[in-house]
């Protein structure tokens, strides 16, 4: 099986629980290049990759160690 095909897509609700964010945050955040884009998978329909958020969430714990352990 592909690396491709274990991928697993979340829907906003989903997105929203596991990254603690509002719809509104989280669209903001990707308008402004800081959040991970969301993938078409139907005409209504939108999903964002769960490896894809995972990595923004790890960038964000990162960020947040340097920043305190910076002087």
């Amino acid at each position: 099986m592909s690396e491709v095909a274990n991928r697993r897509l979340l829907r906003l609700p989903e997105v929203k629980e596991k990254v603690g964010l509002s719809r509104t945050a989280i669209y903001r955040l990707i308008a402004e290049g800081q959040f991970p884009r969301q993938v078409c998978i139907g005409p209504r329909t939108v999903a964002w990759c769960q490896d894809d958020l995972e990595a923004w969430i790890e960038q964000r714990i990162q960020g947040a160690m340097q920043h305190l352990s910076s002087p």
